[in-house]
């Protein structure tokens, strides 16, 4: 029963996989895409990413309408809940070109 688990949590990750080529077929410059890919990460770890981005901008603009202007304290939050197998300076550089969370991405490429 394990095995079958463990097969099928692999299929599924294959799946999702293609599912991403497909599309980066379509529009090549799909990095963040490809990172996902390449480090092996899962639908349920995009999907929690993307939770985590859209949690991290909406508290940027909040503080942004509230005058901070140093977003550094959001980035370390941003750095501890990265999977692990993943490196940040990538996830930056590709989410801009991506165009995913850009006015978010934008702060933390000024802390690198």
């Amino acid at each position: 029963m394990e095995n079958y688990v463990e097969l099928q949590a692999r299929v599924n990750l294959l799946e999702y996989h293609q599912k991403l080529l497909l599309k980066m077929l379509a529009a090549p410059n799909l990095e963040f895409y490809r990172l996902v890919i390449e480090n092996g990460i899962s639908e349920h770890e995009v999907e929690t990413f993307n939770l985590l981005c859209e949690h991290l901008n909406i508290k940027m603009e909040e503080q942004k309408a509230e005058g901070f202007i140093n977003f550094h304290p959001l980035f370390i939050e941003f750095l501890n809940s990265l999977p692990e197998k993943l490196i940040a300076k990538e996830v930056v550089h590709a989410c801009l070109k991506q165009h995913l969370f850009e006015p978010l991405f934008s702060e933390f490429r000024k802390c690198l």
